[in-house]
């Protein structure tokens, strides 16, 4: 008895182990986290928190159209004005509480100060009303074409939902410790370790809807138990990580291991469906960039194939491309353009001449844990010297400067800052009222603090256009003007690489967000 007792405990320990660990997914992200809010934090890596947590009103399919999401229905008046929506039946949040209709009047409202969409629709409602626990609705004073594309919001700021009371606690210019949500998983604090790892369980609560996965769309189906986010700062650690089988993904691969990953047994290279933007963004609050000549000169004064040779590398994953809303879409243009961005040295010093400019530093903060964009400010630096900047460059993590570019207003001599390189996603800059860099809306504008009467104006051109023609046009006058005023500058298109190990099957990216529903472990 004993022996069959001992052999019945050898199997069960063989069949439970590959069990135990194809419902693990480990996988090291773009950086670590370390701030828990959605809407007041604009770094990916926290909306990415905010996916696995947090669930939305409408989202964007594969073929980036606006779907319902935890919405069941919704009608317009005759006018226009009066929008009416009903959530689904069954929603609730992690804790077990329902989502109501309050919850998303409070989540939306915060939503709408931070957010470029956000604020737009803001100023067009005249009321945000909950009906009854499953029905509400936004009344408009005027006519806003884009609503549901602001409730579908697929990138920052998304308009997540949260619990009344944690939308009510923080304005959203304050962050908010809230984890509680009612998305596909459920954040474990008591193992979250800021600098080592991140753990997310599925949601038993979650009612994944009946369509297929597209994109952000459809059934968020949770195969795993349990993803950990492990932070390795190091890339050559990284990799030897995902070869050795000690993690099972990685998100962000560092273009200089990709022949070594291409030819390794037992990995899988895979590449994002969507491209990103690099982008150069000034501090308009101060010297020496509150002088729109000297952000001009800044844009005559940069080029954009060092940037991208220098962070990418590899010419088959980036391209030149000087439109604001990036290449290959219905608006891409060079309107605005002419002679920007081509390192014209002489006419950066002409301007910075005129501009009296007197050798003020500009401050640009480094991340020197984020591989792809890790190379943009000594790039910077080097192209701004040369047309008589004084530079200075300051490294620091990547989560310890976007704090620092959201928080400190002040001057560089009290730890505040001049300038900084960044990227977005293309989902996030396809039009002129979703990018977020192009809200000039003064101190309620992102990191940068643009502001601008005239532009805000272009910008509720655009959403008054109702053709294509017309769009076009619109966005093309916003792009000008915003080149005019430099709200910021682009520095070329790059395609980002993941791998994961061969055993991770994981439905065709189409995602535009590194998700993981629908993903599973053999």
């Amino acid at each position: 008895m004993r022996r069959l007792l001992l052999a019945f405990a050898v199997l069960a320990a063989f069949f439970a182990a590959p069990l135990a660990s194809a419902q693990t997914l480990k996988v090291v992200m773009h950086s670590d986290v370390k701030a828990l809010d959605p809407v007041w934090s604009g770094a990916y890596i926290t909306r990415n928190l905010g996916y696995m947590l947090y669930d939305t009103l409408f989202a964007l399919d594969e073929s980036l159209q606006v779907k319902p999401q935890m919405v069941e229905k919704w009608e317009t008046s005759p006018d226009g004005l009066t929008w009416t929506f009903t959530l689904r039946d069954g929603l609730e949040f992690h804790d077990g509480a329902p989502v109501t209709s309050d919850d998303v009047v409070a989540s939306l409202k915060r939503w709408a100060q931070r957010d470029s969409m956000g604020q737009k629709l803001a100023a067009y409602t005249a009321e945000w009303k909950a009906v009854d626990p499953r029905t509400f609705q936004i009344v408009l004073k005027q006519k806003f074409g884009p609503l549901l594309e602001a409730l579908g919001k697929p990138s920052v700021v998304v308009p997540f939902i949260f619990p009344k009371k944690a939308a009510e606690a923080q304005d959203a210019f304050k962050q908010s410790d809230n984890v509680t949500g009612s998305g596909p998983f459920m954040f474990k604090k008591d193992e979250w370790k800021a600098g080592e790892k991140v753990v997310f369980v599925k949601n038993p609560r979650y009612k994944p809807r009946p369509e297929p996965m597209s994109g952000l769309a459809g059934g968020k189906v949770v195969k795993l138990d349990r993803v950990e986010w492990v932070w390795i700062p190091d890339p050559e650690t990284q990799l030897n990580a995902l070869v050795n089988g000690e993690i099972d993904m990685l998100e962000s691969v560092n273009y200089d291991h990709l022949p070594i990953l291409e030819k390794t047994p037992g990995v899988k290279v895979l590449t994002s469906r969507t491209s990103n933007q690099y982008t150069f963004r000034m501090n308009w609050l101060q010297p020496p960039f509150n002088d729109v000549r000297v952000r001009r000169a800044a844009a005559y004064a940069l080029s954009q194939p060092e940037f991208l040779e220098a962070n990418i590398g590899d010419k088959r994953f980036y391209r030149t491309c000087k439109a604001l809303f990036t290449c290959g879409t219905p608006l891409e243009s060079t309107v605005g353009m002419e002679g920007l961005i081509e390192g014209n040295v002489a006419k950066a010093k002409e301007l910075l001449a005129e501009a009296k400019y007197d050798g003020a530093p500009v401050v640009i903060p480094q991340p020197t844990d984020l591989g792809v964009i890790k190379q943009l400010a000594p790039v910077a630096k080097a192209q701004l010297e040369r047309a008589g900047f004084k530079v200075e460059v300051q490294p620091m993590d990547w989560q310890s400067m976007v704090s620092r570019l959201i928080s400190n207003k002040g001057p560089v001599s009290q730890g505040g800052w001049s300038a900084f390189g960044t990227s977005w996603v293309q989902v996030d800059i396809l039009d002129p009222l979703m990018t977020p860099n192009l809200a000039a809306t003064c101190e309620k504008a992102r990191a940068g603090w643009p502001c601008d009467g005239e532009l805000e104006k272009l910008r509720d051109a655009f959403i008054a256009a109702a053709t294509p023609a017309e769009k076009k046009a619109a966005a093309e006058a916003v792009q000008k003007r915003a080149m005019e005023i430099v709200t910021h500058i682009p520095l070329g298109e790059w395609t980002g690489v993941w791998a994961v190990r061969s055993n991770v099957e994981a439905p065709a990216r189409t995602a535009p967000v590194t998700v993981f529903w629908g993903m599973s472990k053999k």
